[in-house]
């Protein structure tokens, strides 16, 4: 029928099928409003009711729109990705304590500690190897992790850095461990890389191992250590406590046979079991970039068997494995639980900590990696929006000066954490500022960025090949190249202080005027007077006059400066009229170089 000329516009209702909102993951208000063809103001008036303070941006989540569909009789359906049905599924769903399939499994155990405690000298006994006089400066800059056989069984052990910049590191390794082994040198004691590693091991719920090292040195007090763990409520058995603190020498051997027996004894209790015909799941303990190799990862399989040829998806990145290799660099064909793995195959870097699963087949995987990257893509965009607060709040504000850098490292975890560590030297002043980042040898592209952007590059425990420092040379542009990281950060300290503004100091010198003339004749009372200085002359508590030293004597000698309680005359440019009692302030002023603390 054909509507009448003044008809009131007729309200239809849609059909059932479809009054659903369809919601990815999270929806913003102003879109959530389109779809239930609902003004957004009513919908914020709606989001108030429930004691939500809401904008149009601002995104809800799934439950929240389920109560606001209902409000107006729609259905919420999440569309979202799902990742679960392409992946072989996240470890939670994997472990089931009563599958009959479930084997016993290797404990995982993490070495932890302050630097130079003796974690890797510990470790280096334990697998009869010498990796510690391999690392630089003695401190250990990776993560490593090795699948030794002990006569207590096969164990893995997680060796972190025991350095401050490496806190993420040390959290990762407590995040896939079944123990902790927490090394404390007796001829120190705690430290506060100690107490970290304790609220890592909290965190991550694992049994901790106390093993008091270096105890060959003369004048030790193990009883001390103990004592002062106890502030950290860890109680040694002995005192009817719950934790294990074993007295260790890691280069004479001392007490190691014991620490692997309570290892032992310790694993039992746990029942530590894995089903191996499962799809593989893990972590990714290490990650970098070789040449002739491609991306290397190591990861640590957790539950099923990692298989030569199975597609694999760690972080935003997938590819097929072609090979897998053990510690020793023997190339296996398959790797079950509780083994650390070197693979090749992935199409990029993953970050030391993200999971890794396996995919059902390519085309599974590579929606799986599109999907994350486009969502780190998305939550990247969403950080990089400012708010009309934050404008606010940054109008009128100095802008900080910026030391712009390059930095590359040999792997993925080394990098991250020298990022981390650089971000927070930043001050209210100055800042580093990470123009770029990356994992392998330094390359012309870095060169040309470093130049077009007046950027340092700093290369940690990786060279820049031959072309790179041909161009480097021809464009002036600075590398430097470290394999510590504590020299990496007291370096860019002082890049950063090079930026700083010279501070003004006032230095300041008081007398009184006793005779009148052009030569005013003084005596300092506090201070120094120093010719070439500025002097101000005060009279009744007024500035008068504020002018040069021009002329300043001892009896009828020129002198540089005079000291605090000595008589002398000074004239000042523009002071003419002097009068007894008149007080002249003396101010010298200094450029003084400032450093970052």
């Amino acid at each position: 029928m054909s509507s009448r000329r003044g008809a009131k516009t007729q309200l239809t209702t849609p059909a059932a099928h479809k009054r659903v909102v369809k919601v990815n993951g999270t929806i913003s208000v102003s879109e959530l409003g389109k779809q239930l063809g609902v003004k957004a103001n009513d919908l914020i008036r709606q989001l108030m009711g429930m004691g939500m303070m809401a904008t149009l941006n601002q995104q809800l989540d799934m439950d929240t729109v389920t109560l606001i569909a209902g409000e107006f009789d729609y259905e919420a359906r999440d569309v979202s990705f799902d990742e679960l049905a392409m992946l072989s599924g996240p470890a939670e769903q994997k472990l089931v304590e009563e599958d009959p399939d479930a084997v016993l499994r290797a404990p995982v155990v993490t070495i932890m500690g302050h630097v130079d405690h003796g974690k890797t000298t510990l470790l280096d006994r334990i697998r009869s190897a010498n990796v510690a006089s391999g690392e630089a400066g003695g401190i250990t800059q990776h993560m490593g992790a090795y699948r030794v056989e002990t006569s207590q069984g096969p164990v893995v052990f997680l060796d972190t850095p025991g350095h401050a910049a490496f806190t993420a590191m040390r959290a990762r390794g407590a995040s896939v461990t079944d123990l902790v082994v927490l090394v404390v040198a007796a001829d120190d004691g705690v430290m506060p890389q100690t107490a970290e590693s304790i609220a890592h091991a909290r965190a991550a719920g694992v049994p901790l191992i106390v093993a008091i090292n270096k105890i060959d040195k003369p004048g030790v007090d193990p009883e001390r250590i103990k004592q002062e763990l106890t502030k950290f409520e860890l109680v040694p058995e002995e005192w009817g406590g719950e934790t294990m603190m074993l007295p260790v020498s890691a280069l004479r051997g001392d007490g190691v046979d014991g620490l692997l027996e309570a290892l032992a004894l310790q694993a039992e209790v746990l029942e530590l079991k894995a089903n191996p015909k499962k799809d593989a799941f893990g972590r990714v303990v290490e990650a970098r970039v070789e040449k002739g190799r491609g991306t290397v990862a190591t990861v640590l399989v957790q539950e099923g068997t990692l298989s030569v040829g199975d597609y694999m998806v760690a972080g935003e990145f997938y590819g097929r494995v072609r090979a897998i290799m053990d510690s020793h660099g023997k190339r296996l064909k398959t790797s079950g639980p509780s083994t650390p793995v070197e693979v090749l195959g992935l199409g990029g870097l993953p970050t030391a900590g993200d999971a890794f699963y396996t995919a059902k087949t390519e085309k599974d995987a590579k929606k799986v990696a599109a999907h994350r990257e486009s969502e780190v893509k998305r939550a990247a965009a969403t950080g990089r929006q400012t708010s009309g607060v934050d404008l606010l709040a940054q109008m009128g504000q100095k802008e900080r000066e910026k030391q712009n850098l390059i930095l590359k490292a040999d792997v993925s975890g080394s990098l991250e954490a020298l990022k981390g560590s650089l971000e927070q030297l930043a001050t209210d002043e100055v800042e580093a500022r990470l123009v770029h980042t990356g994992v392998g040898v330094i390359s012309v592209s870095d060169i040309d960025l470093a130049a077009a952007s007046d950027s340092v590059v700093i290369g940690f425990n990786c060279d820049p090949d031959s072309k790179a420092k041909r161009a480097a040379d021809q464009a002036g542009v600075t590398i430097l190249k470290f394999s510590v990281i504590y020299d990496v950060l007291d370096t860019v300290k002082e890049l950063m202080s090079g930026l700083l503004t010279p501070e003004t100091v006032e230095v300041r010198a008081v007398f009184h005027i006793q005779k009148v003339g052009t030569v005013a004749g003084c005596i300092v009372t506090d201070g120094k007077v120093l010719r070439g200085a500025i002097g101000r002359v005060y009279r009744n508590g007024s500035l008068l006059v504020e002018g040069k030293i021009t002329t300043l004597k001892r009896f009828k000698d020129d002198v540089r400066e005079v000291a605090n309680g000595y008589e002398c005359g000074v004239a000042v440019d523009g002071y003419k009229d002097a009068q007894e009692g008149d007080r002249i302030e003396i101010v010298e002023l200094k450029l003084v170089k400032r450093t970052i603390d």
